[in-house]
């Protein structure tokens, strides 16, 4: 069993980062630190452990280093959901609406099978497009989203709340305003 680990002391904080106002939480020091990255892989095991599922979904890029860790603990494979023209062979694709415009991501037809449980993890969710992306995805293919995991939630920006309205199981182990 991991340790307790104080992820929050690990984030480091950058004010005015990308620009003026912003508060940028950098998570990057938690992925250098094998005690956290345990951590981090427990908690969401435990959290999750009563879904069953039987893949964890990483969403670019942060996301994988997250559903690996869980995916090694949970002894499941990891299914990545990749920026659009990133992934090989047949791909479905998805837009969303992101601050300035849109963006679409995308999964290979074969990651997942009808009936299968995915977790999707992720290190941060914000305002929940691209979470909400993730799992329309995951669903057009048959599977069901077993929840969602994520390291950092920015309550003020409701993509948490967003994705339990939808009925979605989801588990944060840091939350800021």
């Amino acid at each position: 069993m991991a340790s307790k680990v104080n992820l929050d002391r690990i984030i480091t904080k950058h004010p005015d980062f990308p620009k003026p106002g912003i508060l940028f939480r950098d998570i990057n020091p938690v992925f250098r630190n094998p005690a956290a990255l345990k951590f981090i892989a427990s908690e969401f095991y435990k959290k999750f452990s009563k879904s069953r599922f039987d893949s964890v979904a990483g969403i670019e890029s942060r996301g994988f280093v997250v559903a690996t860790a869980v995916g090694i603990k949970a002894g499941k494979g990891v299914v990545m959901i990749r920026k659009a023209g990133k992934l090989p062979g047949t791909t479905i694709k998805k837009s969303y609406d992101i601050e300035y415009g849109s963006a679409t991501m995308e999964i290979q037809n074969n990651a997942v099978k009808r009936g299968q449980k995915v977790l999707v993890a992720d290190d941060l969710i914000a305002t929940g497009g691209t979470a909400v992306a993730a799992a329309q995805l995951i669903e057009e293919l048959g599977a069901k989203v077993a929840g969602f995991g994520f390291v950092i939630e920015l309550a003020g920006l409701k993509g948490a709340d967003r994705l339990r309205d939808m009925g979605y199981k989801v588990e944060s182990l840091v939350v800021y305003d």
